[in-house]
């Protein structure tokens, strides 16, 4: 277990409550550089393997996504070229380069929540207020991951019955993988009646039914916490009197160099790394016990 999972659940919701909510907002470059490097460096921590192989899809939706702004948009004053007698601006690259990174960011922010926010840390947290939606919710992102690896298992054992999705002709292989569907639809079928015989047995829906957790907070919990509410507080600030504000048309704004901004920035970047500290820490700590 990494270090960062084992604190208590409301600290790891506020965490990337506060950096999925400040990355989709931000059209800063120092902030979307900054979002975009630790982003990145967290996925590798968290789940290097995944990360690595999901650049074939990143990769490309940053290039797509960076391209299309300056062929739909002709706002801005440097133009570069004509394609077609539409100007192509300097500004609009760059904003599709900033759009890509900001969303890239957010991408990767989300798959950071995926691998430390588990569903019973979640249903721990809103249980309470909406059991039944908290519920729904919890079992829907259950789903994938599961019909994944359920697909994967049926798939396998279909090739040893000579029911290869891969080889033959094209209607041999939609008859395979129909025969893979069946399967797989019979199995949820079944799955279901199972989980609600065993929710039923648990006395889910009872009235007064007590509740068990092992989710304790700490004192510890308590300092972190304290410490990203301030940070993401303080940035809040620094947006409403305009320090984290930058415009792309119709030309460039200036980067603010003043200590003000500057103390912003290391403070968001602060924020940010709060889980690569942590884990960094319990590395070393680690290293140091051995």
């Amino acid at each position: 277990m990494r270090a960062f999972e084992t604190y208590h659940p409301i600290v790891l919701f506020t965490y990337f409550f506060s950096v999925i909510g400040l990355s989709i907002f931000y059209m800063h470059p120092i902030y979307l550089l900054i979002s975009l490097v630790v982003s990145m460096i967290l996925n590798i921590i968290l789940n290097k393997r995944s990360f690595l192989n999901s650049l074939l899809f990143y990769i490309p939706l940053f290039i797509i996504v960076s391209l299309c702004n300056p062929f739909f948009s002709h706002d801005g004053m440097k133009v570069l070229f004509y394609v077609n007698y539409n100007p192509i601006t300097l500004e609009a690259i760059l904003y599709g380069i900033a759009m890509a990174a900001m969303l890239l960011s957010v991408v990767l922010w989300f798959g950071s929540y995926n691998a430390v926010m588990t569903s019973d840390k979640f249903l721990y947290l809103f249980g309470k207020i909406s059991p039944a939606i908290s519920l729904i919710i919890s079992l829907t992102l259950r789903l994938v991951p599961r019909f994944k690896k359920q697909i994967r298992i049926i798939a396998n054992s279909q090739k040893t019955i000579g029911m290869d999705y891969t080889s033959g002709n094209i209607l041999q292989r939609i008859k395979a993988c129909l025969q893979i569907l069946s399967i797989l639809i019979t199995w949820a079928l079944e799955n279901s009646i199972e989980t609600a015989d065993s929710m039923k047995a648990r006395g889910y829906g009872l009235k007064n039914r007590s509740t068990f957790s092992l989710f304790i907070f700490t004192k510890r919990d308590g300092i972190v916490l304290a410490l990203i509410i301030s940070l993401a507080a303080a940035n809040l600030i620094g947006s409403i009197f305009g320090y984290t504000t930058y415009y792309f048309y119709p030309t460039f704004s200036e980067l603010s160099v003043s200590s003000v901004s500057i103390l912003l920035y290391s403070s968001y970047a602060l924020l940010l790394a709060i889980p690569i500290i942590i884990e960094t820490r319990e590395l070393l700590k680690w290293r140091s016990l051995k």
